[in-house]
Formats: C-alpha cells, sequence, structure tokens
C-alpha cells in the first residue's frame, strides 16, 4: 500500500512512478535486474533470487476497491523521520494492516533517503518511508533514482540489517555477506578491503550497504534466507501470504478524494472591509482551536477570535474605522501575520 503525502501539486507523483517503483523491487528481489550482470564473478555463487514479489493492492481494509495508492494532501512541507507522517492526527496518512499490506509512505523526507520500522514494533508505524527524490524510477539526479532505497529498507523491514553491523567491523547475521569497517557510498571499484576480510574484500554492491543505486546489484542466499523466514508458519510476516488486500473487492466504489486547498497560505478577505472579515485556512486545518489576536497600530488589543472553522468568519463591526493586524500562532511554531483596513 502506498501512501503519497504531498503539499505541492508537483509532490502528487503519478501511477507510473508508483509501478517503476513496484518494478524496481520485484527485479531486485527476483534478481532479473539487468545490472545484476555487474555482481562480481567473486560474490556470483552467492547472489541469490529471493524468490519474493510485490503487488499492489486492490482491496482496501474495508473490502472496497483501491489501486493500492492514496493521495493525500498534507499542510506539513518537511517530514521527520519520527513517524509522524504515519497518523491522521499529524496531517499523515494511518497504516493500513500490516498483516495484510506492507505500508510505504512517500513524502517530502528531511536529511535520509528512506528508512524502515523496526521488527517486533508497534503496528501502526510498521512499514517504510521514502523520501520523493528516491522514489521510483525518476530524474532527480540524486545517484539514488532507481528504485532501489526502497529495495534497501524493504530488506530492513523484513528483517536484514546493514552489512557492518551497525559497528565497526560489525556482524549482520548472515554468513555470506564479509564483514566490513563501515558503509560505502557513491560507486566503488576494485576490491575494497576491511576488517580482514579477505581477498575478496567488502560486498559493497549488496543492497544492504550504501552505494549508489548505479552500484547496487544483489541480496546473497544468506540474506534470501533470513527473509524467507519471516514468512514461515507462527513467524512475523507469515499473515502476507493470506493478504486481504489482495482478495477481489466487494464493492466497486473506492472513497471520494478529498478537495486540495486553493492555495497554501491563510487567505483574508474582504480587505479593506466593512463588517466581517473571513480567513480561509482550510490549507491547514491544524488551525483550527488556536487563538486570533487582533491589534491596532499602537500595538494595543482589540480583540481575540477563536478559531473554529477552516473557514474562520470574524465580526469586526464594532471596530473603529483604521489599519489593524492580525496574528496567531500554531504549536509548531509557525506564525500567521496579516493586516487589515476596517472601513
Amino acid at each position: 500500500m502506498v501512501h503519497i503525502l504531498y503539499h505541492l501539486p508537483d509532490e502528487k507523483i503519478s501511477d507510473a512512478q508508483v509501478q517503476s517503483q513496484i518494478n524496481a523491487l520485484n527485479k531486485c528481489f527476483r534478481r532479473q535486474h539487468a545490472d545484476s550482470s555487474n555482481t562480481p564473478s567473486r560474490f556470483k555463487p552467492v547472489a541469490a533470487d529471493c524468490e519474493i514479489e510485490f503487488q499492489l493492492a486492490n482491496s482496501d481494509p474495508r473490502k472496497r476497491y483501491t489501486s493500492g495508492i492514496t493521495r493525500k494532501y498534507t499542510p506539513i512541507q518537511r517530514w521527520e523521520s519520527n513517524d509522524k507522517m504515519k497518523f491522521s492526527a499529524e496531517m499523515g496518512d494511518d497504516a493500513w494492516d500490516p498483516k495484510s499490506y506492507l505500508n510505504i509512505w512517500v513524502c517530502n523526507l528531511e536529511q535520509v533517503a528512506g528508512y524502515s520500522s523496526m521488527m517486533g514494533g508497534a503496528e501502526n508505524k510498521d512499514g517504510v518511508v521514502i523520501g520523493f527524490s528516491a522514489f521510483g524510477t525518476n530524474n532527480s539526479g540524486s545517484g539514488y533514482n532507481m528504485g532501489k532505497t526502497a529495495v534497501h529498507e524493504v530488506g530492513h523491514w523484513l528483517g536484514l540489517k546493514h552489512l557492518w553491523g551497525d559497528t565497526d567491523c560489525g556482524d549482520d547475521g548472515v554468513a555470506d555477506t564479509p564483514r566490513q569497517a563501515w558503509y560505502n557510498i557513491e560507486c566503488p571499484s576494485g576490491i575494497q578491503i576491511s576488517c580482514n576480510n579477505g581477498q575478496n574484500g567488502d560486498m559493497y554492491m549488496n543492497y544492504m550497504d550504501f552505494t549508489s543505486d548505479a552500484c547496487m546489484n544483489l541480496f546473497t542466499l544468506g540474506q534470501k534466507a533470513r527473509m524467507r523466514a519471516l514468512f514461515e508458519k507462527g513467524a512475523v510476516r507469515n499473515p502476507l501470504l493470506t493478504s486481504k488486500g489482495l482478495n477481489a473487492p466487494m464493492i466497486f466504489e473506492s472513497p471520494l478524494p478529498e478537495d486540495d486547498p486553493k492555495w497554501l497560505q491563510p487567505r483574508l478577505f474582504p480587505n479593506p472591509a466593512i463588517s466581517e472579515l473571513q480567513i480561509d485556512l482550510s490549507y491547514d486545518i491544524r488551525w483550527v482551536g488556536k487563538t486570533i489576536f487582533i491589534t491596532n497600530l499602537n500595538g494595543q488589543s482589540v480583540m481575540n477570535v477563536a478559531i473554529t472553522s477552516k473557514i474562520q468568519r470574524i465580526d469586526i463591526s464594532k471596530l473603529k474605522p483604521g489599519l489593524y493586524f492580525l496574528a496567531a500562532k500554531k504549536d509548531d511554531g509557525e506564525s500567521m501575520k496579516q493586516k487589515f483596513i476596517k472601513l
């Protein structure tokens, strides 16, 4: 299930881009990607077809038809890797039942290209988060534009660790991935030896390193065994084998999409005004419950108004003619400042 959280219209990514990500997952996990041939001969004996495939859902948790993609406007312009995008109450989108769906959130993610939930964590946080620039096949020019960030994060979601075990010369728990000192970046070449890992050196082309997409091209047999063990009877991912998301939908009526706001900042009208102002805050429902403070030209407070609606009406009939200032502040620190003229 792909949850697309967009703030600007060009973040409302297409079905084709979503499908390009599903295709990349399938090609990489099935070792069918064209660049699988780039695996060095020294590692080809352990390169694996993981026999794991991915498909967009066609039935939602209420048995309604779905494309497997939701698009939701959010007033949040940038997200941190703190799971807030996984909750409607935080202006994100709630997870679908992780026993039937792999939840993938796509948003404007800061600082990292993507991240995965921890195995055994809360069900309402289960899944992976991918930034727009690293999702699917795209023209971002970031070096992470072939959909392999999601391959890496889904690897984590299926129990794989980074090759270096997240510590100097650490252990990822997989016998056929050589120990290495730390992560590799960009696209190394030749044999890179670290941690006395022998003549073959680091497996920097493994999907669980940090190299760029063009350099990644394999999972190993050991990694395959570790991931597929999660689908065994009684294991955490076993319910996905009978996912309700792949059942034929019983209701062929999709939920109506929410209307996008017409603007992305407060809009005050009419201005000048005689007896009533309206301020349109429909771009960000988090303003509801906050207080608007109105001051005159001398900085004196003349009235306070509790925001109770996305389109808030303000009675200014008792104000004297002149210039006034309107201000409010949200919990996240964003402030609103407007000026208006009372006739």
